[in-house]
C-alpha cells in the first residue's frame, strides 16, 4: 500500500515537474536576447523593444527596399498579422538598442550563423506548414543545405508591390511575369535547381523527356526540396508514386493482379522521369530490354515455358507488350494480357 502511494506522488511530482519544464521553454521561446546567441520568434509577448521596420531603412537601404516589396513585408498589411512581428524584427530581434546605440552586437546577426541555425530561424515560422515538416529529415539539412541557398529573405521587385493590401492577391499573382514570386526564390526553377543537380540536365536534352526546361512544369512538381522520408525527396504517398500519378492517374491500382515491381519499387523501377531514348521514357531504348533485365530466365522469347507453349517467334509478337498489354496491373489477367 505504502509502496503505492509512494509511486503516485512519484507521478504527480514528474507531471508537475514536465509542466514546469514547458511553461519555462515556452516562456523563453518568447523573449529575445541580443547578439549571436538570440533566438528570434514571430509572436514575441514583450514588444517594448521593437521600433519597427521603418527603423531600419535609413541605414540599410538596399535591403529595406527589396523587403519592403517582399512576401514577408505583404503579411503586415494584413489584418490578422497586425499583432504580430512580421518584419526585419521578426528575424533580427528587437531592434529599439540597436538603431539608438548602432551597436552590432545589439541585433541578431546572421553573418556567422551555420545553415543549420539560419534554418532553425526560418521554421520558427514555417515549420507548422505541411510542405516544410519533414526537412529535418531531408537530404538537404543532412548535407547542410539551408533555406537561405534557395530563398532570400529580403527578396522582392522594385517598383512591384508583391500584395497591395491582401496576401491572398499576392498568391494569385505571384508566378505572373513581373511579380516577386511568393517563394522569394533566388531564381527561378529549374535553373536554382541545376545549380548544385548539374548531372540531372543532360537528360532533359534525350529525344523524350518531361518539358521541365521548356517550362511546361518544375522540379518542385515532383520532388519535395523542403525534405522528405526518401533519398530524391519525390512526392510519395503511401503504396502510389503519388508524384507520378498526379498526372498519371489511370495507372493507378490496386490491381487484381499487381505487377511487382511496381507495387515494390513504384514508377522508377521501369521509367527514367528526366529523360530517355524511348518514347514512354523507359530505361531502355526498346521495350525487351526492360522487361528481359527481370524476365532473361523465363520469358526469352521463343523460349520453352516450364507449364505453357512456345512464344510465337513472327515480328508481331517480338514485342512483350504485343501481349502483356497491362503491364502497370490487370484485373483479369494474371501474366497481364487484358
Amino acid at each position: 500500500m505504502k509502496l503505492t502511494r509512494a509511486i503516485k506522488m512519484l507521478l504527480i511530482c514528474g507531471a508537475v515537474l514536465i509542466a514546469a519544464l514547458w511553461l519555462s521553454a515556452n516562456k523563453s521561446s518568447q523573449a529575445y536576447g541580443s547578439g549571436d546567441n538570440a533566438k528570434p520568434t514571430s509572436t514575441p509577448t514583450d514588444q517594448t523593444g521593437y521600433v519597427g521596420t521603418d527603423a531600419c531603412k535609413d541605414c540599410h537601404e538596399d535591403q529595406f527596399k527589396n523587403f519592403s516589396h517582399s512576401s514577408h513585408a505583404s503579411l503586415a498589411k494584413i489584418s490578422s498579422w497586425k499583432n504580430k512581428v512580421t518584419g526585419c524584427e521578426s528575424c533580427h530581434g528587437p531592434g529599439k538598442a540597436h538603431a539608438e546605440e548602432g551597436d552590432p552586437a545589439k541585433i541578431i546577426s546572421f553573418k556567422n550563423k551555420s545553415s543549420k541555425e539560419i534554418s532553425e530561424t526560418c521554421l520558427t515560422c514555417h515549420a507548422g506548414k505541411e510542405e516544410h515538416n519533414n526537412f529535418r529529415r531531408g537530404e538537404h539539412w543532412r548535407n547542410d543545405v539551408g533555406c537561405t541557398e534557395c530563398h532570400s529573405p529580403h527578396a522582392g521587385v522594385a517598383g512591384k508591390n508583391l500584395a497591395s493590401s491582401n496576401v491572398f492577391v499576392a498568391r494569385a499573382n505571384a508566378e505572373k511575369p513581373g511579380f516577386s514570386t511568393l517563394k522569394m526564390l533566388k531564381s527561378s526553377e529549374p535553373q536554382l535547381c541545376l545549380g548544385c543537380h548539374s548531372e540531372v540536365k543532360p537528360a532533359f536534352s534525350m529525344p523524350f523527356h518531361h518539358k521541365v526546361l521548356e517550362g511546361a512544369m518544375k522540379c518542385s512538381d515532383c520532388h519535395n526540396p523542403h525534405g522528405g522520408f526518401e533519398l530524391k525527396q519525390t512526392r510519395l504517398a503511401t503504396g502510389a508514386d503519388a508524384a507520378c500519378i498526379k498526372c498519371h492517374a489511370d495507372k493507378q491500382g490496386p490491381f487484381t493482379y499487381e505487377h511487382a515491381p511496381l507495387k515494390t519499387e513504384g514508377c522508377a523501377a521501369c521509367h527514367t522521369p528526366h529523360g530517355s531514348a524511348n518514347p514512354r521514357l523507359l530505361r531502355f531504348s526498346a521495350v525487351n530490354q526492360l522487361c528481359l533485365t527481370c524476365h532473361s530466365v523465363a520469358h526469352d522469347v521463343g523460349a520453352i515455358e516450364p507449364a505453357g507453349p512456345q512464344h510465337n517467334q513472327n515480328a508481331q509478337y517480338a514485342n512483350c507488350t504485343a501481349c502483356h498489354v497491362k503491364v502497370h496491373g490487370s484485373h483479369t489477367s494474371p501474366v497481364f494480357f487484358r
